[in-house]
Parts: C-alpha cells; structure tokens; sequence
C-alpha cells in the first residue's frame, strides 16, 4: 500500500529518475535516510520497475515516427511467438500493442526517415506472415513520454 508522499516521489522520479536524493527528500518532507528506504520499498514491491535514459531522438538520428497497423490472419500462438521474436529483433519497432477492433496489433516504430520503413518492412515480413499492414508517418508530435498517473495506484 503507497501513500501521497510515495506517489509524489513517483512522479519525481518518473520526471527525472537522476534527481538527486538529497533534492527528492527535500520535496517530499523527508530525511535522506527515510527517502531512500522508501525509494528502495517502492522499487522492491515493483512500483519502479526499472531506471532508464531518455534519448532524444533527433540528436539520435531516428527522428520520424511511423505507426504501423497491422491485420493477420493466423491467432494462433506460435504465429504470436513468430510474432513478438520477430519485433524484439527489429530495433526500430519501439513499441508494440495488440489492440481490439479492425486491426490486430499497432506497431510504433523510429526511423531516420521516411524511406527507412521500407527496410523494416521487409525485414518484419521476411520473418512473419502478415495479411495486411497500414502505416502513416507522424506529422507532429503532441505528447510524448512514458510518464504514467501516479493516482491510481494502491
């Protein structure tokens, strides 16, 4: 069970996970010590699951996003192992949902331009029997980011 104070330090860290502790005890009214166990309860419980860099990517050279929906006609499961082995060996793909309505699954992949997806295509169906892929460049990004509401949870 978590508390206002562990949710503040959540959305601290989901706003930078390299803030320091010192300045993370001092916005939520804490001793170094305390926020620090509370830091580690919360990541033993699984509340953190992991720390990671955010990378820009245009300093990174995959600027462009492309959304790819995806219709197959296999749902069985060593289609699907095919499936997720096939987008863990493809780094571009950097997201990835199965998703009810006209479509099967929902790909979000980056790229240095446009013309690159040709070259992830043809390496996802080389590895996958696919019955139908629509995909659209992103224009503009509005949001962005994997911060998640914190006052959800219990």
């Amino acid at each position: 069970m978590i508390d206002d104070r562990d949710r503040k330090i959540l959305r601290l860290l989901q706003q930078d996970a390299t803030i320091p502790l010192t300045q993370l005890s001092e916005a939520v009214s804490l001793s170094v010590s305390a926020c620090s166990r509370r830091v580690q309860r919360l990541e033993e419980e699984g509340y953190i699951s992991s720390r990671s860099a955010v990378l820009d990517r245009n300093r990174m050279g995959v600027p462009t996003t492309l959304i790819a929906l995806i219709k197959t006609a296999r749902h069985d499961e060593e289609w699907l192992e095919q499936f997720r082995r096939a987008i863990v060996d493809i780094p571009e793909i950097i997201e990835a949902h199965r998703v009810t309505g006209s479509y099967d699954y929902i790909l979000t992949i980056a790229l240095p331009n446009a013309e690159h997806y040709d070259t992830v295509y043809k390496r996802l169906v080389s590895k996958v029997s696919i019955f139908e892929i629509s995909a659209s460049i992103s224009m503009e990004t509005l949001k962005s980011g994997r911060t998640i509401p914190v006052s959800y949870a219990a």
